[in-house]
């Protein structure tokens, strides 16, 4: 008899690296679901089984008490990210597309859960044929990201009409799936026959305390890297501060990485600028540890303009002070928990990090404060388990 999977993950386009991926398989895990996962990428990056999970008795975080239910007995994680190779783990629409088809096809949970746009079609008609409960996962409002691709404009912007007619498809069938999860309030579908708010919010197992500062002032900044996303702006601000180091975790868009490699070769800062590459969430947030300052420099786009970045909760978490760009709700959250600092311009950015390194007290009166305030307004305990709950009913 084959083992019982209660939840396929498709993941078409986020790789198994993805922080969102980790977190929400994190809390299916936490609630006794055993779950496969099919994504693109290396198996190493992978979500784990947590610690506390193979030994009940000794919890690893705040969040292990987060057990909607336990009928389901010890929870299972399989990854299934088949014909490793160079095509599996190419971007491209086509690629896509034809992952999205042949995962669903593969999967056998009795929830197939699509987190990848152009997977809720084949996951919805799919499931309906079987008789499985299709839950879909919205991560951004992603007709409004759209407009910030350079890619979605070639060919005469037709393969960003490709994109957008998925898109409209997708949101479509996530209506009328059995659960819809969104990233934040601000995300669509707004109207879904079971929609569920689940934000970014921190899973401190997958965190690492910043700690006692470096000698060496430090920032950092955890995410994906484009001209959007303030990779720019952040190399801006590393010209004006010769005095602090940079690590940057994440991958470089493929349409910034000669800018990147060309603007390392001209300033030669190897020796206080990093690229790390994009890691899985658990490694990524060991460069926390020393670290003093987390930047968060979004440019004010479409997709951005009303969002707030899962990295200002995720420094704040870990004890960083924060400097972000000027976004509306950005704004409203460093000030309601004073974090850090909001700033329009590299050069701002610049003479921020030069301030704190002259005044380290009020800096460290800052790290302090964010830390204080993650731990007394981020519930994301709360969240992860309502999320499993939802997800555990579906298998009832």
């Amino acid at each position: 008899m084959s083992e019982r999977i209660d939840v396929s993950i498709i993941s078409s386009g986020a790789s198994l690296a993805d922080a969102r991926l980790h977190r929400l398989t994190g809390a299916l895990l936490r609630a006794g679901l055993s779950v496969e996962i099919f994504a693109p990428g290396s198996k190493r990056d992978a979500p784990r089984l947590p610690d506390h999970l193979l030994n009940r008795s000794q919890p690893t975080s705040s969040l292990s008490a987060a057990t909607p239910s336990d009928v389901h007995g010890e929870p299972v994680l399989h990854i299934r990210s088949p014909w490793f190779g160079a095509a599996w783990g190419k971007t491209n629409l086509i690629a896509r597309y034809h992952r999205s088809r042949v995962f669903t096809l593969r999967s056998r949970g009795r929830i197939i859960y699509a987190i990848s746009p152009e997977s809720v079609a084949p996951a919805f008609i799919v499931g309906r044929f079987l008789r499985r409960k299709v839950a879909v996962d919205f991560f951004e409002d992603y007709l409004r990201l759209l407009e910030d691709r350079r890619w979605a404009k070639k060919y005469f912007g037709i393969l960003g009409w490709i994109a957008r007619s998925d898109t409209k498809s997708a949101l479509w069938f996530a209506k009328r799936s059995d659960l819809t999860t969104v990233a934040d309030v601000q995300v669509p579908p707004f109207e879904a026959r079971n929609r569920l708010v689940v934000r970014n919010l921190p899973d401190l197992s997958l965190l690492t305390p910043s700690g006692e500062r470096d000698q060496t002032p430090r920032a950092i900044y955890i995410g994906d890297l484009r001209a959007s996303r303030g990779l720019h702006a952040m190399l801006r601000v590393a010209e004006f501060s010769p005095d602090w180091r940079f690590d940057f975790v994440g991958g470089v868009a493929a349409a910034d990485q000669d800018f990147v490699d060309e603007w390392m070769r001209r300033k030669n800062a190897d020796d206080r600028v990093r690229f790390l590459g994009k890691l899985p969430p658990a490694e990524s947030w060991k460069i926390a540890a020393g670290a003093w300052v987390g930047l968060s420099l979004l440019e004010n786009t479409p997709a951005f303009v009303e969002a707030v970045p899962s990295k200002l909760y995720e420094y704040m978490s870990v004890g960083l002070a924060s400097i972000s760009s000027p976004l509306p709700r950005c704004v409203e959250l460093i000030a309601r928990s004073d974090s850090g600092a909001i700033e329009s311009t590299p050069e701002g950015v610049a003479e921020r990090l030069q301030y704190w390194r002259e005044h380290l007290g009020e800096l460290d009166a800052i790290r302090k404060q964010a830390s204080r305030w993650a731990t007394e307004n981020l519930d994301s305990e709360r969240e992860y388990a309502n999320f499993a709950a939802e997800m555990v009913n579906l298998t009832r």
